[in-house]
This record gives C-alpha cells, structure tokens and sequence, in this order.
C-alpha cells in the first residue's frame, strides 16, 4: 500500500497544486467564516467582499455599524444575514476587549491547548476550525483537516470512516501526525489537497472511486469492488 504522503503526490499530479482561497489572519478568518450561509468558499467569499466594501472589516468598523447596514452587507453571503451581524459584532467586541486587537499574537503567546480552547470559544469554531486557522494562520504546525470531509485521509488508508464524526476527525488528525511532516508547508498541501479531492471525487455520498486516480492504492476503492463481486 502507497503512503499518505504518495497518495498526496499523485493527487497533486491530478489537481495540480492548490492554493488558499480565504484570509488566513486569525482575526480576519473569523470575519470571513460569518460572512456566509450555510458556510462555503463561494458564499463565504460573496459576504466578505460586500462587507468590505460596505462596511470594513476591523473591529471599529464592525462595532460603529449599525445591525441593518452590517445585515444588508451580510445578504450577499447567504442566509440569516441578521444572526451573522450579531455574532460578528460579538467576535470583534472579544477580539477588541479579550485580545487587545490582536488576536495572532495573542495566541500565539498560549501553549497549544490554551490556543484552542480560546479558539473554541468564538461562535461557529469547533476543533477543525480551531486547526485550520492555527497551520494557515502560522501560528502552530496544526495537523488541520477539512472540516466537511476528514473522511477522505481515512477512506484511502484504512479503508473506512470512524463511528461519529469526532472519531473520523481524531482518528485521521492521528495519520497526518503520523504520516506528514509536521511542517506548516507539508500539513498545508495535505489540507489543500485532501480538501479538493474530498469536494470533487472522494464526496461522503456516492464518491466517484471508478475516475479517482488513486483509487488503485485507496483501501476503501478495493473494499467497494470486493463487495460488489459478491
């Protein structure tokens, strides 16, 4: 069997090389995250556009709106614009008062766990957004995975997912720590990649293992056409 880490060559030769597509200060994330709904890139990306050009983003900015022009703004994103008006004002109020305005310094002044703790604390963070913004945020050498398909990693290795979605996300953190080097720019490429083939081929429902260019080496592929030559 092929390691992860030629797994993530060979999908590297068939997607090519990836790039982040959001903002990755700490604060500025956060903002992003709020800026659509049901959060994606696309809606995501559309809400903070319009915010910035509406509103700003920096914590003055956020807290001297008012909640229906930060509204408006937020439209653009995606749905309940009103609730995610109020839980941005809430993250730049935190980082303001908590953070002195500086949240990357800030954590980064905390060991790991204290870091994702505070982390966990902003609305709509669990542990994979806690990850992701600490490795692209270069704050900690996070073994981040996509919080919609950490399935991915475990599929090709081990063949199958965990029995909840907190076991897949900790039993596939486990295989990047053990088969990546636990490099910003190493566990970054992981991320990139495992999340583009998880959005276009390696999908939680009816993945497409009959294109995927891995799927020779993939353990879950191989248990697929066992199954069905019985």
């Amino acid at each position: 069997m092929r390691g992860l880490n030629d797994i993530l060559d060979a999908l590297e030769s068939f997607y090519g090389k990836q790039d982040v597509r959001w903002p990755v200060d700490p604060y500025e994330f956060l903002v992003w995250w709020h800026c659509g709904y049901p959060p994606s890139e696309e809606r995501c990306s559309r809400g903070w556009e319009s915010l910035k050009s509406e509103v700003g983003i920096t914590p003055a900015q956020l807290l001297s709106a008012r909640s229906s022009r930060l509204s408006e703004a937020l439209a653009a994103g995606g749905l309940v614009p009103q609730l995610r008006a109020t839980r941005l004002q809430e993250v730049a109020r935190r980082v303001r008062d908590e953070f002195a305005g500086d949240l990357r310094a800030r954590l980064g002044a905390l060991d790991g766990a204290e870091r994702r703790r505070a982390l966990k604390t902003f609305p709509g963070i669990g542990e994979p957004g806690a990850d992701r913004i600490l490795l692209f945020g270069d704050i900690a050498p996070a073994a981040a995975l996509p919080s919609n398909c950490p399935h991915v990693p475990l599929r090709i290795v081990v063949g199958r997912e965990g029995s909840s979605y907190g076991a897949t996300y900790a039993q596939a953190r486990e295989l990047l720590v053990s088969s990546v080097p636990q490099t910003f720019d190493a566990l970054r490429r992981a991320y990139l990649l495992l999340q583009q083939h998880g959005r276009v081929l390696c999908k939680r429902e009816s993945p497409k293992c009959q294109i995927c260019p891995v799927a020779k080496s993939c353990a879950y592929a191989r248990r697929r056409v066992r199954s069905r030559k019985r």
